[in-house]
Parts: C-alpha cells; sequence; structure tokens
C-alpha cells in the first residue's frame, strides 16, 4: 500500500500550482505565486521519486527564485520527503519551465540539509497527503555565511469531495527565529492555497 500511496502523492505533486484566487481574494497577506514541481528523470535517485522545485511571485517581474530538490521515498514503512539545497541555484533559474536545462543536473550539484526531511502522512479520506518535520524540529541550513531556521510544512489533496475537485498545495513554510520560536517570515494567516493548473507526467 505504501508504494501506492507514494506513486499517488508524486502524482499529485508533480505540476504547475497557482493561488491566484487567494491573492485576488486577500492581496494584502498573500503574494501571487506560482509553483513548479518537476519530476526528474528515474535514474536521477534509483528509488523513488525526484523533483525539482522552484516558485515565482507573478506580479514582481522577478526571475524564479528558492530552486530546490525534493526526493520521495519510503522510509520504515511510512512515506518520507528529503529536501536538498543546489549548490549553484542560478545554474538551473527556469529549469522547472525549460526542463532541458536540467538535462546536466546530477547528485553532485545536491547540498545535503539532513534536517530538511519530513514525515509525509495518508490521511483518513485516503487523496490527502500531510508533511511536517519531525516533532518539533526546524529545517537549518547555511547560505553565504547566514544560517536559517524554517518550519517546513505542506499539505496536498482535492479541494473537495466533490467528483472531479481541483487538487490544492497548502504552501505553510515559514522561517523561524530559534531564539523566540517567531516567525520571521512566510504566511501569517494561514498557508498559501496553490491550485494545479496542469500534471507534469512522472518518469517510466
Amino acid at each position: 500500500m505504501t508504494e501506492a500511496q507514494l506513486h499517488q502523492l508524486a502524482t499529485a505533486l508533480a505540476g504547475e500550482f497557482d493561488n491566484r484566487p487567494q491573492s485576488l481574494a486577500d492581496p494584502a497577506w498573500y503574494l501571487h505565486l506560482r509553483l513548479w514541481q518537476r519530476p526528474l528523470p528515474q535514474h536521477f535517485f534509483g528509488e523513488g521519486y525526484g523533483l525539482f522545485i522552484e516558485q515565482i511571485s507573478v506580479t514582481s517581474g522577478k526571475p524564479p527564485y528558492r530552486q530546490r530538490i525534493l526526493h520521495l521515498t519510503t522510509k520504515k514503512n511510512g512515506l518520507w520527503g528529503q529536501y536538498y539545497a543546489l549548490s549553484d541555484p542560478s545554474a538551473y533559474l527556469g529549469g522547472a519551465t525549460e526542463p532541458e536545462r536540467l538535462a546536466s543536473l546530477s547528485r553532485q550539484d545536491l547540498i545535503d540539509i539532513p534536517t530538511c526531511g519530513v514525515t509525509i502522512e495518508c490521511q483518513p479520506d485516503g487523496q490527502t497527503y500531510s508533511a511536517r518535520l519531525p516533532g518539533d524540529s526546524l529545517c537549518t541550513f547555511t547560505a553565504n555565511g547566514v544560517t536559517s531556521y524554517v518550519r517546513l510544512a505542506f499539505d496536498i489533496g482535492p479541494e473537495s469531495s466533490a467528483p472531479g475537485s481541483p487538487l490544492v498545495f497548502q504552501m505553510n513554510d515559514c522561517g523561524i527565529d530559534p531564539e523566540t520560536g517567531k516567525t520571521t517570515w512566510g504566511p501569517k494567516m494561514g498557508p498559501f492555497c496553490l491550485v494545479k493548473q496542469s500534471a507534469f507526467a512522472l518518469p517510466g
């Protein structure tokens, strides 16, 4: 059952997502974001599924940012998502919409960030998946000499129980001040709710 859930999860996550309705309804709190999660070739990790992820702030006119890799696999009879950073994110800028730019991407281009792994649970409806860091841990990484602390969390599932309901990716990543526990960036009025616009086929 776990392997079937892993495939269902990867299929749900692979695609383009957008929160335009949410940003129009509440522009003071929600940027208009577009997120891509592009599947990597099956041989990249050898097991499970790999996704190249990046996003844009649609109205900013700035290039894509927050490039990262997510490896979905099974761990101790459950689902696990391990995030990796890129040693040179700019080398793969725009790779989510121009996948040919990812052709040279290899494991050697990834930076291990062991604290940035999430347990993923399938909810009772059998279609919604929730990812959280274990316990009260934080994702910790250092870039350009600055150490960041992030609470990672996402949910993905149908918007409603109605047949054909669109998938919604709820992104609730937040920067955390480790001394005070207060949020330094991220959504303050609930997660970004990005509706799936198109699907990307999984390899194989």
